[in-house]
């Protein structure tokens, strides 16, 4: 198996057009035709976890946040980036990132964070615009089952949680082959009726090429007919952070205890207690504190991040329970993600989470 085979997986997990601007994720070093050894599961990409991923027979290295954010100049080891990036080299160890971009699909980072508080009805707590598009286009009626099945396997029609989503009208299409053509239906220089369907179905924009490439594929005439869109909705299933809720009301104190426990966490930093009930509960795995103001507005009666500064914590205006539980303890399960998926997916191959404590940060208790 090669490196690509497995990097394919994790990119129709989260697919790089959906990171950050400011984000690099992908394939930082190595040769994704190369057959993997082995892969090792990280939130980091340190040289002490390339370190390990040599000592346990692995070539790859899966990590949430890449090891290289900003173009570098030099690589002479004078911190922690250059370090890893030497050692990943001289090692021949590919380093891949998926961070920001799944942080962006519903079952990324923040859904574990939701299955460790058994949150119900999880939806995204701000989602994306301008990724999605409409495909419209026109098929031969005793074909229309044949090209609507290949572009809902191609991943067209998926609307919230459901699927196989489109609208078909029927109507009367007409064209006229010029000299160069072998019309499917009709004859070559003259005007032909055809009795056709009209399909409309909304698809992400990371997979226009491939329902072009199914659509071409799966339709009977020499030319196909189509257009396609962008639309200006929201993405429901993309985007930053989720918001779900608790089967049953609990205090705020509870909600702090059970944080702590399912986390487990030293300290947690929040605002004061209001003595309100905890029910729905926003969050977002990483620096999120941009996201207090959409917690605020679906009314969430509690905010789970890190990173917060001193005045952010103001943003609350008694409103709203904002915890900071620190940036790695957030994103911790991350790994066991990456690790599930893989597995999955590869279930006779080498998939290891790393053994390697790297968060930086500690607390004197």
């Amino acid at each position: 198996m090669k490196i690509a085979d497995i990097i394919n997986v994790l990119e129709q997990l989260a697919p790089l057009s959906l990171q950050e601007d400011y984000d690099n994720a992908g394939l930082i070093t190595g040769n994704a035709s190369e057959e993997c050894t082995g892969m090792l599961c990280s939130l980091d990409a340190t040289e002490e976890i390339i370190e390990e991923a040599k000592a346990r027979n692995c070539n790859l290295i899966v990590s949430h946040h890449p090891v290289v954010f900003k173009g570098l100049k030099k690589i002479t080891g004078r911190n922690y980036v250059e370090k890893a990036i030497i050692s990943a080299i001289k090692n021949d160890i590919a380093l891949y990132a998926i961070h920001t971009n799944l942080d962006n699909v519903i079952d990324g980072v923040n859904n574990k964070i939701a299955d460790r508080l058994n949150l119900i009805n999880r939806k995204i707590l701000l989602p994306k615009q301008n990724l999605l598009m409409k495909l419209y286009t026109f098929v031969p009626i005793n074909y229309a089952e044949q090209v609507r099945s290949a572009l809902f396997n191609a991943g067209a029609g998926n609307i919230g949680n459901y699927s196989e989503s489109s609208f078909n009208a029927e109507g009367t299409g007409t064209f006229k082959g010029g000299s160069n053509t072998n019309p499917f239906v009709g004859e070559q220089g003259k005007r032909h009726q055809e009795h056709e369907i009209k399909m409309e179905m909304i698809f992400p924009s990371y997979l226009k090429q491939n329902i072009i490439n199914a659509l071409i594929q799966s339709h009977p005439y020499e030319e196909v007919a189509y257009d396609i869109v962008v639309l200006a909705n929201e993405f429901q299933n993309t985007g930053s952070g989720l918001i779900g809720e608790l089967a049953n009301d609990i205090s705020e104190n509870d909600f702090l205890i059970i944080l702590k426990k399912q986390f487990n966490l030293k300290v947690i930093k929040h605002t004061k207690l209001l003595n309100k009930p905890i029910k729905k509960i926003a969050f977002c795995g990483g620096a999120g504190s941009f996201l207090i103001s959409n917690a605020l507005a679906l009314n969430a009666d509690a905010y789970i991040t890190s990173d917060i500064k001193y005045h952010e914590f103001f943003d609350a205006n008694d409103r709203i329970l904002i915890t900071d539980i620190g940036h790695w303890e957030s994103e911790q399960f991350t790994i066991d993600l990456l690790h599930e998926v893989l597995q999955a997916e590869f279930t006779n191959f080498a998939v290891l989470k790393t053994g390697i404590l790297t968060n930086p940060v500690y607390y004197f208790t």
